[in-house]
């Protein structure tokens, strides 16, 4: 049997109500295989980052234990966004509208770089949508090579973000 893996997941979504969405994403991510949920952020309403010309997202952050290896997590990951009915085909919808986005943004303490697969999340240290979240559940978390996700956060700015009731 694999040796557990602490990794943190970002769930984000701005199509339908997205609320509702991550919540019962969270509900999935503690279903998976090897896996279990140790704490979840708020949830926080955040401006839209890439392509401001759409609706604000709602994000989170959750902490998990897994067996899962790095690849087998973004797999299980991929597969739970397909059931909320997210396509990641179309290359003109980066940044887009979606029904919900999970993302790989720490697994262990290393740092991984194949095709497909980069953790640290390559652009973690400069959104705030992520570190807000992030930084609520485990503040001294290291991002390799960027410091902790606290001082992160404070070199970037998060105007704008407002946690939800």
């Amino acid at each position: 049997m694999n040796p557990t893996t602490i990794a943190f997941v970002g769930l984000g979504g701005n199509v339908g109500d997205a609320a509702a969405t991550l919540r019962e994403a969270l509900s999935a991510l503690d279903r998976l295989p090897d896996t279990r949920q140790l704490r979840a952020s708020r949830l926080y309403r955040t401006p839209a980052w890439g392509r401001v010309e759409q609706a604000d997202f709602v994000n989170a952050a959750v902490k998990l234990e897994t067996r899962l290896d790095a690849r087998g997590l973004l797999d299980a990951l991929l597969e739970v966004e397909r059931q909320f009915g997210r396509e990641r085909d179309d290359a003109q919808l980066r940044w887009g509208p979606r029904t919900l986005d999970l993302d790989l943004l720490l697994f262990g303490e290393g740092a991984i770089d194949e095709p497909g697969l980069r953790v640290p999340h390559p652009h973690l240290h400069e959104r705030a949508f992520a570190l807000v979240p992030l930084v609520e559940i485990e503040p001294e978390v290291v991002i390799p090579g960027h410091g902790t996700a606290r001082s992160a956060l404070a070199a970037v700015a998060a105007r704008g973000i407002e946690a939800l009731p």
